[in-house]
């Protein structure tokens, strides 16, 4: 009997040792998107709030590179977060905010509307961006099934360390240094970017034989809708100013998101049309030759998009708040001690 005990013993022992080696390797083997492609550490980020948010922003690159939630604070007093990932599709926007509901409601949601140009499954290294920093929950599995392209599997996002296993080769000090911990690289969400390389694109969409946004984008979208009407939030839609036709946003596409929030009663700001009036310069506010504003032009876009909510949507300023405040002060601090560094 005793023989039977110490052999089971024994071999739970093993099993043990066992799962936690393969989550060690697995937890070393994961890229670590610090030093490079940096914004896969975005998603993640957000389980480290302990404060609720006024707004929360969802989308890709346009919105985590185009607003600075620090600005929100310093001039208005409205407190944010940028949900945002690298080309985020819309039915990952779409789980990302009803995974959030279940933390918090904010009283406004704001969705950028260029993803809505694709209708089906892009690009792995972009899904694992945003899959990954996921927490598990119904949200994170329907966001998988939701985006796997035909090569991907979902035994690969269940265990990652089938898909990263070969990384061991490419190991450095960062993998080490951040194994159990990473530094965190945004500002609520905002990607800060601070070099210059101005540019002004005199090029045009190419011509499309179908204009028509696909029928599964604009399902999300309206699956958006209704989640934030059962919830009472005010859902905003956005196009986020660019000046390059890498990203093109055809006059048709705008046609169709405007007449989709006339029906539904929605407020839309094309931001492309503005950025005159927003006082954006082309060959100063951004760092890539018009595709992205740098944190000089996302300022600006950031002040006077605040100025419509405060003064649109009644949102409250919130800094007579002493423990928002001294949340925020320290957030303030962060954001200035990197925008000055790298200036």
């Amino acid at each position: 009997m005793k023989k039977k005990i110490v052999c089971s013993v024994g071999i739970v022992c093993i099993l043990l040792v066992t799962v936690l080696l393969l989550g060690f390797l697995q937890m070393l083997l994961m890229p670590k998107y610090q030093s490079v492609s940096r914004e896969g550490s975005l998603i993640g980020e957000y389980y480290a709030e302990d404060t609720a948010h006024d707004v929360l922003f969802v989308g890709d690159c346009e919105v985590y590179e185009s607003f600075t939630p620090p600005t929100l604070w310093e001039e208005y007093g409205i407190t944010s977060y940028i949900r945002g990932s690298a080309q985020q599709l819309s039915w990952q926007s779409y789980y990302l905010l009803e995974e959030m509901l279940k933390y918090e409601t904010p009283k406004v949601v704001v969705f950028n509307v260029l993803s809505l140009k694709y209708g089906e499954p892009q690009d792995e290294a972009y899904n694992r961006m945003t899959l990954d920093g996921m927490q598990w929950s119904s949200s994170k599995w329907k966001a998988i099934r939701a985006s796997m392209t035909e090569e991907e599997t979902l035994t690969s996002y269940l265990f990652p360390l089938l898909r990263f296993h070969s990384r061991w080769k490419g190991l450095t000090a960062e993998d080490w240094d951040c194994l159990f911990s990473k530094p965190t690289v945004s500002h609520n969400g905002y990607l800060m970017q601070t070099g210059i390389k101005g540019g002004k694109s005199d090029r045009v969409g190419v011509p499309l034989a179908d204009y028509t946004l696909p029928e599964t984008s604009m399902n999300y979208l309206e699956a958006m809708r209704q989640l934030c009407e059962e919830k009472g939030i005010s859902l905003i839609l956005i196009k986020a100013p660019a000046n390059d036709w890498k990203y093109y946003w055809y006059d048709e596409w705008d046609a169709q998101i405007t007449a989709y929030a006339e029906t539904h009663g929605l407020p839309y700001y094309n931001f492309i049309p503005l950025c005159e009036e927003i006082g954006i310069d082309w060959s100063t506010d951004t760092y890539d030759a018009g595709v992205h504003l740098n944190v000089y032009g996302a300022e600006k876009l950031t002040s006077y998009f605040g100025a419509i909510l405060a003064e649109e949507f009644g949102l409250e300023d919130g800094r007579n708040d002493p423990a928002l405040t001294a949340v925020w002060s320290k957030k303030l601090t962060a954001y200035y001690q990197e925008r000055n560094q790298e200036s």
